[in-house]
């Protein structure tokens, strides 16, 4: 991975690879060029702590790794071809030396370097937007009548910088402490990536109409609002919300019993806001890959299809989500067997066992890619 110092013109990309340079892996027809308002170059300065000083090239070759290699790196970290502008900071060495530094201490594989570079690009340029977008757009507005939005940015990022920072980390932290307590809980090394998890879908019922019907900034609030409310119920009975896609969330947990409960607890919550259109869920239990915090599997495409087949304000569940209730005792196998408990543990003086869920077996259905499947009806059951 190292570049051979021997050779001169560092100032000049690589010719070719006869000429001794690292070459990129592929020709690249279209850069794009840094921008060169005085504005954003001291605000990066500020936010990178460093200035705009290395070719791509250079940067390389001063980190020590291969041009191919780091081209890599920044592709998967979000970064956009510059051709050969000099905009790349001693920042940007460094993480490249890091990055490389792991790899060649055995630590990474290349690929799985890569694979950090990009989940890690994917993760913080959502939040680098919504932050710009939502946060600091509204707060850089002229508080005075005259002054000018450059005026205010600067000091308000120079302020904000360090303890969005800290806070960055800290949540990471916690993050990663609790995404390592799952590994490590884990039964076998299989059963790191190849997990059996209730995976549920709600969604919005007629989210199509509503685009059409109200204004963007009407629609970006109740989006807005729909996510918050999933993402805190998610979190608070100790799910993971997977991710959203506007009118839709993904979550995902351990048990059935938890799986459940969140599920109706955002149809209860939503139901009870007048802005609010219905929602409705779909949960699948099974076998469940992991890649990048993603979920894929027929587990994830089941729990997709039973939300589209839902009526508005349900839940739907699989076979398969319905036995794992019942196996833990969340549900009675049929309200005959709960009653004929109830009867039995009264005649003997014991408590009767308390159900948290009732299952109502509904009619079998064919389902796109999946063939026929037998939905549940998954609902509150009295004491």
């Amino acid at each position: 991975m190292t570049v051979d110092d021997s050779n001169s013109g560092e100032d000049t990309p690589p010719p070719s690879d006869s000429a001794g340079y690292p070459t990129p892996h592929h020709d690249v027809d279209h850069t794009a060029a840094p921008t060169d308002d005085p504005l954003a170059i001291r605000l990066e300065q500020l936010i990178l702590g460093a200035e705009r000083r290395y070719t791509p090239f250079q940067a390389a070759r001063t980190a020590g790794v291969s041009m191919d290699l780091a081209s890599r790196f920044w592709r998967a970290m979000g970064f956009a071809d510059i051709g050969q502008a000099s905009a790349l900071t001693e920042a940007d060495v460094l993480a490249l030396r890091r990055l490389a530094g792991l790899v060649e201490a055995g630590l990474l594989s290349e690929p799985m370097a890569i694979q950090v570079a990009r989940s890690t690009g994917q993760t913080t340029a959502r939040l680098a937007e919504w932050q710009i977008d939502s946060f600091l757009e509204g707060l850089t507005e002229p508080p005075e009548p005259g002054m000018t939005r450059t005026e205010v940015t600067y000091p308000l990022v120079e302020l904000l910088l360090p303890e969005l920072e800290e806070f960055l980390v800290y949540v990471w932290r916690r993050q990663l402490a609790a995404a390592t307590g799952r590994v490590v809980q884990a039964a076998d090394d299989e059963e790191m990536v190849d997990r059996r998890l209730a995976v549920g879908f709600a969604d919005l019922v007629g989210f199509t109409r509503l685009t059409r019907r109200l204004e963007e900034e009407e629609l970006g609030e109740l989006v807005e609002a729909f996510e918050t409310t999933s993402a805190d119920l998610v979190a608070a009975h100790g799910g993971r919300l997977v991710k959203t896609l506007g009118d839709e969330v993904l979550y995902a947990v351990d048990d059935a019993g938890t799986a459940a409960e969140i599920a109706l607890r955002l149809i209860e919550t939503l139901k009870h806001d007048a802005t609010m259109p219905a929602l409705r869920v779909g949960i699948a239990f099974g076998t469940v890959t992991t890649r990048m915090g993603d979920v894929f599997g027929t587990t994830v495409n089941l729990a997709s299809r039973l939300t589209s087949i839902a009526p508005k304000d349900t839940v739907l569940v699989d076979g398969a989500f319905a036995e794992e209730l019942i196996r833990t005792g969340d549900a009675p196998a049929s309200e005959t067997e709960a009653a004929e408990a109830a009867a039995k543990a009264e005649k003997e003086g014991e408590t009767a066992p308390e159900y948290r869920f009732g299952l109502r077996p509904m009619w079998q259905r064919p389902v796109r890619g999946l063939g026929v499947v037998e939905p549940w009806l998954l609902g509150r059951r009295e004491s």
